[in-house]
């Protein structure tokens, strides 16, 4: 198996789904803005989105691929079953998770967000959109299981493309509502959920040459299944501790007026990075380092995690570099029209731009997460996360009334960094980390590359500036060029440098 181009096919979906997401939010910045509206519909969709990044991204897989790997390893009927009890429980927490959330929507809503109790009529509608939105939930849940087996068969192309129904769905109800009329945010809630059903029945036509779904009611759960369900949770809270961390911004944000939309728009854009550099690298790397571990091949165990590293930062750090340099003009070309105003620009290019510092500790905490999933222990990571968590927290509360809800992407980028040298720190201490000198000369020609890149994007950018201007109609294309010919530049100095020889990359 060669990491880079499993990760290409994943990511190339992912851009995909990203482009088209890209897209719908652009028709919501424009019809909706930063407004009242906006922002009761961004909460909304914050959870059922949050736990769709949770599950989808990779998180639900940390703690199924290992176990079902390991059932499938000792024959192929247990692993039917294994996969069959899982899909049978998972269903049934689900199902009760989305009645207790319909009924109590008003309490969830509180605590998700608790600034919008002072207006009623922006609370309502955040209620009102949330009971709408959360089925999205369910179905997302159980695409992700179904993902999960695509996966473990290193089948990633139809999981990557799934989340594309999604955005298609609700670009189609922006437009259908705007020239009919109605309601763009009550419409845009209901393809939420639409976009689910959409997603889990392609997943299980495309599933099916692999796996056959069968519900089995078991009143005795085995010692597997309980292992499993007993390292989910601390397996979600751990892998998906950057979106945890958005979660929890968007709750200190919700005080603020037009901060839940600034954090909104500027995930969208820094999620692209996070999603090839760490997602789909530790997507990819997980079922084949569990297999090695299975089978106790422990060379080829330390050298995917080499290989994994390696990839991770090819991607990360001159996306971070890029968003760094280009934040104003990439949120301006990007969402800067109609009803999104200049001044809403300069707030979320200012969140992007701090949320760009993190995004290298974003995809080393997806890829360092793996190297103790594939061993089946999510309890050092969840703790690790607990620890993350508690500080963006912390750090967020303690300056939100001095600086505002640009502490929030400041803290989750700072606690994020701190996540990634303790988890260093924990597996050189227990001999899980070997590092060989060929990565080390390897991440010194990324940063050599990386600079080169970022130079030509100064100096791109300075020359086409009034081509960037927010009153510029066309300035998206331009930014499109600009985006493009840094990437060429990249990609060609590290041809040069040998950086994108396939065999740096296989893992056998």
């Amino acid at each position: 198996m060669n990491l880079l181009s499993s990760a290409s096919i994943f990511s190339f979906f992912t851009l995909i789904s990203r482009i088209l997401g890209y897209l719908r939010d652009i028709l919501i910045a424009f019809f909706l803005g930063a407004s009242i509206i906006a922002d009761a519909f961004f909460v909304a969709f914050r959870l059922p989105n949050t736990f769709r990044r949770l599950f989808a991204e990779g998180t639900f897989n940390a703690a199924f691929i290992p176990s079902y790997t390991s059932a499938k390893l000792e024959n192929k009927k247990i692993g039917k079953s294994f996969a069959d009890e899982v899909l049978t429980i998972l269903s049934i927490i689900l199902l009760f998770i989305v009645t207790l959330a319909e009924i109590f929507t008003p309490y969830l809503v509180y605590i998700i967000a608790p600034g919008f109790i002072t207006d009623d009529f922006k609370f309502n509608l955040a209620v009102e959109f949330t009971r709408i939105t959360f089925p999205f939930l369910f179905f997302v849940s159980l695409s992700s299981f179904f993902s999960g087996i695509l996966n473990s068969n290193n089948k990633f192309a139809a999981a990557a493309a799934a989340p594309i129904f999604l955005n298609i769905i609700l670009i189609a109800s922006i437009l259908f509502s705007y020239f009919e009329n109605l309601d763009i945010a009550k419409n845009l809630s209901y393809g939420v959920t639409v976009a689910g059903v959409v997603q889990l029945i392609f997943l299980i036509y495309v599933t099916y040459q692999f796996y056959k779904p069968k519900f089995k009611f078991n009143f005795k759960i085995r010692g597997k299944i309980k292992f499993f369900f007993k390292k989910l949770l601390p397996s979600i809270f751990s892998s998906g501790v950057t979106q945890i961390n958005i979660l929890v911004g968007t709750i200190i944000a919700s005080f603020q007026s037009g901060a839940v939309s600034y954090l909104y728009y500027a995930d969208r854009v820094y999620q692209i990075n996070l999603a090839i550099a760490g997602i789909a690298v530790g997507t990819v790397s997980l079922p084949v380092l569990s297999k090695a571990f299975k089978t106790k091949n422990f060379l080829k165990v330390y050298n995917i995690q080499n290989k994994s590293i390696l990839l991770s930062l090819l991607l990360s750090i001159p996306a971070s570099l890029g968003l760094i340099i280009a934040s104003d003009e990439i949120v301006n070309g990007l969402f800067g029209y109609g009803s999104f105003t200049f001044q809403d620009v300069k707030m979320t290019s200012d969140a992007l731009m701090l949320f760009g510092y993190g995004i290298v500790a974003f995809a080393l905490i997806k890829i360092l997460s793996n190297f103790y999933f594939a061993r089946d222990n999510t309890k050092i990571p969840f703790y690790i996360s607990s620890f993350v968590i508690f500080l963006n927290l912390v750090i967020s509360l303690s300056f939100f009334d001095q600086i505002g809800f640009l502490i929030i992407p400041l803290a989750t980028s700072i606690s994020s960094w701190i996540g990634v040298l303790i988890f260093i720190y924990k597996l050189k201490k227990n001999n899980l980390l070997l590092l060989n000198k060929s990565l080390f000369n390897n991440i010194s020609k990324i940063l050599i590359s990386s600079f080169i890149m970022s130079v030509s994007l100064i100096f791109i950018l300075s020359k086409f500036s009034s081509y960037l201007d927010y009153t510029y109609i066309y300035k998206s294309i331009f930014l499109l060029i600009i985006v493009g010919f840094a990437g060429i530049v990249y990609l060609l100095s590290c041809h040069l440098l040998g950086l994108l020889k396939i065999k740096n990359y296989k893992t056998n």
